[in-house]
């Protein structure tokens, strides 16, 4: 098993080439095919801007969106993965939600910045991805270079179908991983819950598909799940965390607040979400 069709989301922000150098490394280690998507969007404009001034303002977004193209076809064309794996350069134009979307249901993983979700609109891009295509995302912070993907990994576990989601999801990148640390944070009991020693049963099942992981459970009652895996992903120096995305409805986690939400705000390494 192993991602054969990886999908990255590249425009013209300063963190994209460590976005597209991070693909290359992903692809080179799975000897898959990365593809890279660019988007020229068309946003909507009101009727009476449109039918003023519609046609300037298509000229200006067409000059722009053509230089953004050029500027993220010359950073991926610096992408060059080792023998085995390939490369695909895309430039559509469409709506960036639905345009991502579609492409994502046809590749095994879909590396996206952070910022593509700081925007607290209707349809942020992670938010789309997760909850809807049914494919892992894996999400670049937007500032730190990242040298190496998934030879130290931090899988979030709770017991839920989200976590079990991601875990599975991920299985490509933590069967090649040197470390894989599985962390239980203020672990429930019960038939939904983490079992007598947290952890231990999920590390059983990864370590029978060779996966050489180590589980631990903490309490800390006094942080959030999201700051304490942040905290231990530094402890640990790892460079991959693996968790289950929006456990309770995004609405409840925008109101409430939860580890997704304060992952994606917050986040200091790659990390890859499922739901």
């Amino acid at each position: 098993m192993a991602f054969k069709d990886i999908l990255v989301h590249v425009d013209n922000s300063p963190q994209c080439k460590a976005r597209l150098e991070l693909a290359g490394i992903l692809a080179q280690a799975q000897q898959g095919h990365l593809i890279a998507l660019n988007v020229r969007t068309r946003p909507l404009l009101p009727q009476f801007i449109a039918a003023q001034y519609g046609p300037e303002i298509d000229r200006v977004r067409e000059a722009f969106n053509a230089e953004a193209a050029r500027e993220a076809r010359a950073l991926f064309d610096t992408i060059r993965p080792a023998a085995g794996a390939t490369t695909e350069w895309r430039d559509v134009d469409g709506d960036l939600v639905d345009t991502v979307a579609l492409h994502a249901r046809y590749a095994d993983l879909t590396i996206i910045g952070q910022g593509a979700n700081l925007d607290e609109g209707d349809r942020p891009l992670a938010d789309s991805l997760i909850l809807d295509v049914g494919r892992p995302v894996l999400m670049v912070p937007d500032a730190g270079r990242f040298p190496s993907i998934g030879e130290r990994v931090l899988v979030a576990w709770n017991g839920s179908r989200e976590a079990t989601r991601a875990v599975h999801d991920a299985l490509p990148i933590l069967e090649q991983a040197k470390r894989v640390h599985v962390i239980a944070v203020n672990p429930q009991g019960g038939m939904a819950g983490h079992g007598d020693v947290p952890g231990a049963d999920i590390c059983l099942h990864l370590t029978r598909h060779g996966v050489n992981a180590v589980c631990e459970h903490v309490r800390a009652e006094d942080l959030n799940v999201g700051q304490m895996l942040l905290s231990r992903a530094a402890d640990e120096d790892v460079d991959l965390i693996v968790m289950g995305a929006y456990g309770r409805s995004r609405l409840r986690e925008l109101v409430l607040g939860g580890a997704t939400r304060h992952m994606l705000r917050h986040m200091t390494v790659p990390v890859l979400m499922s739901h």
